[in-house]
């Protein structure tokens, strides 16, 4: 069980940072922004694979759906809801949402341990005072579910994958893949607008945003996905609205309110009594990269 805890904690982790580095390429557009985010995360990814002499791997036909639809659900569609929730009905309600990711993986990993299920409801609520209770409309909500989906999508669809393709060519494949597809996004929505120069600031930012919450945390994530299991790994999804809070104070952007530390501490609670949790099935644990 130890396998595996660190790699998720600190992937999570790392993703919740985004939040504050956010302010860095708010000016930008936003489609073209997460085009070159992938584009440069992919660039780096695909290097990685060719300095470890990783050969390419013929996928199979299940192997191309999972891989496509991690890509379309889990990267694409997930970016597109997250957005226009926001847009919608404000980052409070999205966020709300996504912190329900812990049950929803704890029930879509097979059998769930009942006290894996208490340990679950525990982080889901800790992350939501984390979060703030999000409050909006329909159109939020239905977007917000969306990215409910991708969230889930993004680990559920890449535990096929990993076995044989490994973390390194799973995280490389989809992000290369995604640039298209939100080129082709970008484009509908922004047009020619959608790329420009960055500023020195957007520029940081990026390379904050594809190095570390792409490259070092997808692999992070997918080396610890099939280690854990979907139910035990998604406890650390919590981590995302707590690592938002840390950068904030970090950062000098924020200061936490009684609610942020009594949802930190409440996600903390939950993560350490669902690692305790017998799993239902042994973890699928994928091969040395190849």
């Amino acid at each position: 069980m130890n396998k595996g805890v660190i790699g998720a904690a600190t992937a999570m982790f790392l993703v919740g940072t985004l939040a504050g580095v956010s302010g860095l390429v708010a000016g930008y557009p936003i489609y073209g922004g997460q085009a070159v985010r992938y584009l440069v995360g992919s660039v780096i990814l695909l290097i990685i694979t060719r300095v470890l002499g990783l050969r390419f791997i013929k996928l199979t036909r299940r192997e191309a759906v999972c891989l496509a639809g991690l890509t379309l659900l889990g990267l694409v569609a997930f970016n597109v809801c997250v957005i226009e929730s926001a847009h919608a009905a404000g980052p409070g309600l999205v966020g709300t949402v996504l912190g329900t990711v812990p049950l929803a993986l704890a029930l879509a990993g097979g059998r769930p341990a009942p006290r894996l299920l208490v340990a679950a409801t525990v982080v889901v609520a800790g992350a939501t005072l984390a979060t703030g209770l999000g409050s909006g409309n329909l159109p939020g909500l239905l977007w917000a579910l969306g990215a409910l989906v991708g969230e889930v999508s993004f680990s559920l669809l890449a535990i096929p994958l990993l076995p044989r393709l490994g973390a390194i060519r799973v995280s490389a494949y989809s992000t290369a893949l995604a640039v298209p597809l939100l080129m082709v996004v970008g484009f509908v929505d922004e047009g020619t607008g959608m790329f420009r120069v960055p500023t020195l600031a957007e520029a940081l930012g990026f390379a904050y945003l594809a190095i570390v919450v792409t490259v070092v945390a997808f692999f992070l994530w997918y080396t610890s996905l099939p280690k854990l299991g979907p139910g035990h790994a998604g406890l650390f999804a919590g981590l995302i609205p707590v690592a938002a809070i840390v950068t904030g104070v970090v950062l000098g952007i924020a200061t936490p309110t009684a609610y942020d530390l009594l949802g930190a501490g409440l996600v903390i609670a939950g993560i350490l009594l669902g690692l305790t949790a017998k799993r239902s099935q042994a973890p699928v644990v994928a091969p040395n990269e190849a």
